[in-house]
């Protein structure tokens, strides 16, 4: 039944009925339609915001295991590199020292992968950066693994040739010096015979007289066998693996560059050639270039007697011969 409207008359002091034009009508239809429509939407939208559907509950739920997953994956990488940490520490500070390997370079160790664009297909994901995050730590600890591997094959092949290396390495006195009194001088900052002021003597001197032998201290090959400023007749081993051996001021040489020759081989004989003040044998062992204390390369000549009294003779001898 339709609805009739009345308004009151001051005039007449009656009521009167209302006739509504089709145009009120019409905007009433559209305002009441309006205002539904409004009501169906916030309660829509509420919906969506504060009631999620089974799908969305599902998706939700996916995405917190995932989440989790990722989570749990983050710290068993993160103990993981723990692990390769100390795996590295042991082998530069144990095993590469063991076979007198360089340590790796904490820059190749943890160096990146290239390409800025690596992770780019993951930035437009969800959970980007969550994923971004993992993929890095996974390259990352790749990358050390691999380098770690590759460490643990050259000390693997160091020690497989441990027994030619050892055959290698200057380990005798270079002429024969039983009772240890042919030592003139060590290693370290001497008073220069000539000049009368202190410098840094590169090696041992051993007094001895003109044509004593002289003796290839480790096998390896005869690089330099020709006069040299300051050394006279002088001698260069290359033994491999880093070392070197020199013999300055000889009489007279028995090799020449390019011969192998083998420990205990007479390669040469004392002289007093060069710079030098009498006659004597300058003996100096370079490891990767630099000369080292040769005192620390005479442990198959001496008993350990026998090595400490050396010491003490080389380090109170102060007066070098060249």
């Amino acid at each position: 039944m339709r609805k009739v409207h009345y308004f009151y008359n001051p005039h007449t002091l009656d009521y009167e009925r209302i006739y509504f034009s089709w145009r009120h009508r019409l905007g009433t239809v559209f305002r009441h339609l309006f205002v539904g429509l409004m009501i169906g939407m916030v309660v829509f939208l509420c919906s969506i915001y504060l009631f999620a559907s089974p799908r969305e509950a599902q998706l939700r739920k996916e995405n917190l295991l995932l989440q989790t997953q990722f989570d749990i994956l983050s710290r068993k990488m993160d103990e993981s590199f723990l692990v390769l940490k100390d795996l590295q520490e042991r082998d530069d500070k144990l095993y590469r020292i063991i076979y007198q390997a360089e340590p790796i370079p904490t820059s190749v160790r943890e160096s990146g992968f290239g390409g800025i664009d690596r992770y780019e297909t993951l930035m437009n994901m969800p959970n980007s950066q969550l994923l971004v995050s993992t993929a890095k730590k996974m390259d990352q600890l790749s990358k050390q693994l691999y380098v770690q591997s590759n460490s643990y094959d050259e000390i693997f092949h160091l020690a497989k040739n441990q027994d030619e290396r050892l055959k290698c390495i200057p380990s005798i006195q270079p002429i024969t010096n039983k009772d240890l009194m042919r030592i003139s001088s060590g290693f370290g900052y001497r008073i220069d015979p000539i000049y009368g002021t202190s410098s840094f003597h590169t090696g041992m001197d051993f007094k001895a007289e003109v044509g004593t032998d002289i003796y290839a201290t480790g096998n390896g090959t005869v690089v330099s066998s020709f006069w040299r400023q300051g050394y006279g007749n002088c001698v260069v081993i290359n033994h491999g693996y880093g070392y070197e051996t020199l013999y300055a001021h000889c009489h007279q040489i028995y090799t020449q560059i390019g011969r192998e020759v083998v420990r205990g081989q007479v390669i040469a004989s004392v002289g007093n050639t060069g710079k030098s003040t009498g006659p004597h044998l300058h003996y100096e062992v370079r490891v990767k270039g630099i000369p080292d204390n040769p005192a620390k390369y005479y442990f198959m000549d001496l008993s350990p007697e026998e090595y400490d009294k050396m010491f003490e003779i080389a380090e109170n001898h102060g007066q070098v011969m060249d």
